[in-house]
């Protein structure tokens, strides 16, 4: 009997052990209101900068959104697309998959502000993503609830951007593989590429569609309009000829972006694919025909994308300056 006592009790020592440790440990892992005590207004702070910056440079709300998807999408959650070429190695930045990308030094802007308040507390990662959350709104999109507690990447994975971020001309099995493979489903791969509902494509990556010939699949009208937008077959990759995603309603995060390709208006071939694809097109339909169903899928798809993979806890830093690693 009394050796059963002492199992019974050792057991239940481990237990709570066990639990302590994980309440103890808990800051280690992504939680919402992450920083309600070390930094209580680290959101509202965020919020306010993203807002100012909206008022002045609009364009800066579709930035955010694209840096969520091109950071989150190599190896994790972490700014490491904010750091600079240092000490020989080369930034996420200089991809070809970062062509066009822009506004990062209002990463730093946003940065300085939650420096001031509470110095070393808050990470360029959950600046990241909670810029995206914010910008998103701004944007007409839907509010989402992010949890925080991202660290930073002490080190950049210029070699790991071309097969994680999908290219505008993979085929629709490429592209949904790669998101399957961070927990993004169908639906909700058809609902991030939505986020092309808002800013613009370069015409480098549009001119194959309409020189020596224009894409059958190209509505005959829209061609015309994009070659009045992108009149030369080989721009320099340096111009700055573009074409608006939606022209509709270019800077609202709408499903506006489904009615243009079922009609024939995408600018880019994996637009098409959505449509012609018919794992995806039956989405496509749908958000088409409901804003709201949208929205929801689009926060459920960038939540599950904003938590890929985070470091937290010992695993990385907070970096003082969002574009280099702390000196050690």
């Amino acid at each position: 009997m009394a050796t059963h006592s002492f199992t019974f009790g050792s057991t239940f020592i481990l237990l709570l052990l066990s639990l302590l440790l994980q309440f103890y440990s808990g800051k280690s892992e992504l939680q919402l209101n992450y920083y309600s005590e070390s930094c209580p207004r680290a959101e509202e702070i965020i919020k306010e900068e993203v807002t100012k910056l909206y008022h002045e440079h609009g364009n800066t709300a579709v930035s955010w959104i694209r840096n969520l998807f091109h950071d989150c999408s190599v190896k994790s959650c972490d700014a490491s697309l904010l750091l600079e070429t240092a000490n020989g190695v080369v930034s996420e930045k200089g991809s070809s998959r970062s062509f066009g990308m822009r506004n990062f030094k209002y990463v730093n802007t946003i940065k300085k502000a939650l420096e001031n308040e509470c110095p070393n507390t808050v990470s360029c990662a959950d600046i990241v993503a909670l810029s995206a959350r914010d910008g998103a709104a701004m944007l007409g999109g839907p509010y989402m609830t992010m949890k925080t507690g991202r660290k930073d990447s002490k080190e950049s994975y210029l070699d790991d951007v071309e097969s994680s971020i999908p290219n505008h001309n993979d085929t629709m099995s490429f592209v949904l593989s790669t998101f399957q493979s961070i927990g993004i489903d169908t639906e909700g791969t058809v609902a991030l590429l939505g986020a092309h509902s808002v800013g613009r494509v370069h015409c480098i990556n549009i001119v194959h569609r309409l020189y020596p010939t224009v894409d059958l699949t190209l509505d005959p009208e829209y061609a015309e309009y994009l070659k009045g937008r992108c009149p030369s077959p080989y721009p320099n990759p340096n111009a700055v000829e573009y074409a608006r995603n939606d022209r509709e309603t270019p800077m609202v995060l709408d499903n506006m972006y489904y009615k243009n390709i079922m009609s024939h208006k995408g600018l880019l071939v994996v637009d098409q694919e959505l449509v012609s694809d018919p794992n995806t097109y039956p989405f496509v339909e749908k958000m088409a025909a409901d804003n709201g169903y949208f929205h929801d899928q689009f926060s459920r798809a960038l939540i599950t994308l904003s938590e890929n993979n985070p470091l937290t806890g010992d695993q990385g830093e907070i970096r003082k300056d969002c574009r280099f690693v702390n000196k050690s």
